[in-house]
């Protein structure tokens, strides 16, 4: 086998391991950045569709509230390379930014292949050696100290190594949770890991009857006691299975843990962009007035779509053609709470295919947030989505990635 020395070996071609690199060859390091597919960069190239959404424009404060009880983990990286950081890195390497809707940060050119370019041309600069095809099958580790890493035809040896392997989303980009087994070959703690980011499955087959239409501020919240507290709002999308959307996306990572525990996650939707009863009632009351020979059918299109509205009045037992003011109290009481909260159940999704981000990993307890370093073996250091930490969509993920592999290429 062959034996070379290096300064740092950065396991994992992503954003968080690619920008690692660039930090410590900055500094002099002699760095050798590995990764098991043909070309780098294969997630990053399909990251926001092919548009890469970098960051957003939120103050450090209100970004780590984002990610939750544990997003204080981030304070130091975020201090060190924030989103300003990170559009003058960006700007560095030639890559111009911009924020169109003055919250989310992307390339000018819309294309992940600008900021793919970039790097490989800053990393081409600063003269890291770059092996594809390569497959860290193990750590190597003297005493409590990392001395290196054996691929399936070397053994090469470095004082630091950085594992920036991902998550297990997008398996068909290399996905494999190749970073979590060999942590856990040191002992390291990995949680339990679900798909997230992801459309979900439903047990009710109305949905695919509504698919044609968009639904703005939709409110979503779990109608489970324990978990009353989890809501999210955004644009939804029915499938022909179940819904997906940019709230369903952000949502999905609260929700498949509870699938796990409980199989079936109640949901309440309120799909009238947060009217409740009483405004529901004083709104049909107004367009009444205007036009008093309404059926229910023309009421509802004022609030939704005719497909929506026709399910609804079909969990009511309503006639679609019945005159408002007709119909039974009893059935009327029930269509009003539909349309402020309409249930739908949870059951399923489809695993890491379809994920975009994994929820779960490397146990943070297990890393010094001041370093990214592994509090077991020194020398050794983990970043991006490998670790216990993930966020909603809306740049966050990737911010995040680029940060931690900031911290973890000082090599502090």
């Amino acid at each position: 086998m062959n034996k070379d020395n290096y300064d740092l070996i950065v396991i994992g071609s992503g954003a968080a391991g690619i920008i690692a690199a660039i930090v410590a060859a900055r500094e002099g390091k002699k760095v050798l950045l590995l990764e098991k597919l043909s070309k780098i960069a294969s997630k990053l190239k399909a990251t926001g569709g092919g548009r890469c959404n970098l960051t957003n424009t939120l103050s450090n404060e209100e970004f780590m509230a984002r990610f939750g009880r544990d997003g204080r983990f981030m304070q130091d990286a975020l201090a060190a390379f924030d989103n300003k950081a990170l559009v003058t890195f960006m700007d560095e390497i030639g890559v111009a930014t911009h924020a169109p809707d003055g919250f989310r940060i992307f390339p000018t050119s819309h294309s992940s292949a600008t900021i793919i370019s970039g790097l490989e041309n800053e990393m081409l600069r600063l003269g890291i050696t770059i092996k594809c095809k390569q497959r860290a099958e193990r750590l190597l580790v003297v005493g409590e100290r990392i001395s290196g890493v054996k691929t399936q035809d070397s053994m090469l040896k470095a004082e630091n190594v950085i594992v920036a392997t991902g998550g297990l989303g997008y398996p068909v980009l290399g996905a494999e949770g190749d970073g979590y087994n060999l942590a856990n070959e040191l002992g390291h703690k990995v949680t339990d890991l679900f798909p997230a980011m992801m459309p979900l499955r439903t047990k009710e087959e109305w949905v695919k009857n509504c698919r044609a239409d968009t639904m703005a501020k939709v409110e979503l919240r779990v109608d489970l006691k324990k978990h009353k507290k989890l809501r999210a709002k955004g644009d939804l999308i029915f499938t022909n299975h179940g819904i997906r959307g940019p709230v369903v996306l952000d949502f999905s990572r609260e929700v498949t843990p509870l699938l796990k525990k409980y199989q079936e996650v109640p949901l309440l939707l309120n799909l009238t962009k947060g009217m409740n009863e009483e405004q529901i009632q004083n709104h049909f009351k107004k367009e009444l007035e205007k036009n008093p020979k309404q059926n229910i059918e023309e009421l509802l299109s004022t609030l939704l779509p005719h497909p929506l509205s026709r399910e609804l009045c079909k969990m009511a037992e309503i006639d679609i053609d019945e005159k408002y003011k007709k119909i039974e109290g009893a059935k009327r009481a029930k269509l009003v709470s539909l349309l402020a909260w309409t249930p739908l159940t949870v059951i399923g999704h489809d695993g890491f295919k379809l994920a975009m981000i994994t929820r779960g990993g490397i146990s943070l307890k297990e890393i010094d947030p001041k370093t990214m370093q592994s509090k077991r073996i020194k020398g050794l250091y983990f970043c991006g989505e490998i670790m216990n930490l993930d966020g909603p969509c809306g740049g966050y993920n990737l911010q995040w990635s680029f940060a931690s592999g900031h911290l973890a290429g000082k090599l502090l």
